[in-house]
């Protein structure tokens, strides 16, 4: 009896302009993250930086981790032109325009401190950003819309990801860097134009009074909520769901290099093969939510998340296989496409709408933790550590067992696979599978 309806909602909300939207939200939030996470790191290895020098190029994500501690900031002010979101929308565009633009200016070899720092601003940037489109996101999508909306978003995001992870690696084969950056850059130009032609959301809640209010009031809302305990356990969750598909692809690039592929077969075979493996598992997993809900599609997805992580581990051992490195990436991204639909509509359901732009700040910088963190400290784990540059980061991998030579490709991806196995036991306490689906909930209530 309530089927009809539920396919009629579906079909409406692919085909409006919300979705629409979506696809400009997602694409301008993912580029300048994949400028860093593949751009960046392709460009210094192919410059000679070191596999532990690049690891801790991740620790200029630290934006995004920390960007909760700011986004009160742009929850309480708005900016005199464009309105609450929108303003704010404008100029984070703007900036990462000319930042991306200004990094192929540099040096490699000579330059690796400031490369560094124009790489925390584009972090910063890209992270205030998040911020805004995140909230204005979630205000403009109604609750039924969220699954199909955000799984747009992430689709949208990760085509992104062809600009600098394909399309600027076969550009690096033909012209200069600083030329493929200049390129990479004016791809925010749409963004932008979005900006320009979309208006402020009307659901937009009224600012908090003060920035002590923008501050305290979203935590606050969120713990008395859910209760203490239970709001640990959510967070715990975000932090750990991604931890090992995160770890597993932080070196991807070097990873692909130090197979002897050259950078046009990455850009060619590589990224496509994960990319569009990663958009049907997106697009897969948006509409099997409806049918399952969220909290099965967590448990199914997330299996299938840890499994294809250890074709990195046969990857490793076939080597250079153009063929094989197909299948293998795209089993993988099928899988991270199917999680990360399900873990972003998870993240999106345990948001206030009062509070859209502090706590999907706080949200997602957890789910960023690992990407910076963790995978600050890859490139150690695979290569090891030099006693001499890094004394007391030597002890401590030492103590804990880890190789002076480091655990090398294979072993290294084996250890992403057992990193992946905590955040599914949380499943258990946050989202457990007997839980009913919004539909099972209407059709007990009528």
């Amino acid at each position: 009896m309530d089927l009809p309806p539920a396919k009629e909602s579906i079909w409406q909300a692919l085909f409006n302009k919300r979705m629409l939207i979506c696809v400009f939200t997602g694409f301008s939030s993912g580029l300048p993250l994949y400028v860093l996470i593949t751009l960046v790191p392709a460009w210094l290895r192919k410059e000679g930086i070191d596999l532990a020098d690049i690891g801790l190029f991740a620790l200029i994500g630290i934006p995004y981790t920390w960007k909760f501690i700011w986004s009160p900031v742009m929850d309480r002010y708005q900016l005199p032109f464009l309105g609450r979101r929108r303003g704010w929308m404008l100029v984070t565009h703007i900036c990462l325009l000319i930042s991306i633009a200004l990094m192929g200016q540099l040096e490699p070899a000579l330059s690796i401190g400031v490369i560094a720092y124009l790489a925390a601003v584009i972090a910063f940037f890209s992270a205030s950003l998040d911020i805004v489109l995140d909230a204005y996101r979630r205000e403009i999508l109604p609750d039924q819309e969220l699954g199909l909306g955000n799984s747009i978003h992430v689709n949208a995001y990760r085509i992104s990801g062809l600009i600098p992870g394909s399309l600027a690696l076969i550009l690096a084969d033909y012209t200069t860097w600083d030329t493929v950056f200049v390129i990479v850059g004016l791809f925010m130009l749409p963004g932008m134009i979005m900006t320009l032609l979309v208006s402020e959301s009307s659901l937009n809640a009224r600012p908090p009074l003060s920035l002590r209010d923008a501050v305290i009031e979203p935590f606050k809302e969120f713990f008395q909520r859910l209760g203490r305990l239970r709001a640990l356990e959510i967070l715990a969750f975000m932090f750990l769901y991604k931890l090992g598909d995160s770890m597993a692809t932080a070196l991807a690039t070097p990873f692909y290099i130090d197979l002897g592929f050259e950078l046009t077969e990455i850009g060619i075979v590589a990224k496509n093969a994960a990319l569009w493996p990663a958009i049907i598992g997106g697009i897969l997993g948006g509409l099997l939510m409806v049918k399952i809900g969220i909290n099965k599609a967590l448990w199914l997805f997330g299996l299938v998340q840890i499994i294809t992580i250890l074709g990195f581990v046969a990857l490793a051992e076939a080597g250079n296989n153009l063929v094989y490195l197909a299948i293998v990436l795209a089993l993988e991204y099928l899988g991270v496409g199917l999680g990360t639909t399900a873990f972003v509509a998870f993240i999106a359901r345990s948001t206030h709408r009062d509070f859209t732009a502090t706590q999907l700040a706080l949200f997602t910088a957890l789910a960023a933790l690992p990407r910076t963190f963790a995978n600050a400290l890859t490139g150690f784990l695979v290569e090891g550590v030099n006693p001499e540059t890094n004394p007391h980061l030597h002890t401590f991998f030492s103590a804990l067992g880890l190789p002076d030579g480091g655990l090398g490709w294979t072993h290294f991806y084996i250890l992403c696979t057992i990193a992946a196995i905590p955040g599914m036991l949380l499943l258990f306490r946050v989202a457990p599978w007997s839980a009913p689906t919004p539909a099972q909930k209407i059709a007990h209530s009528q």
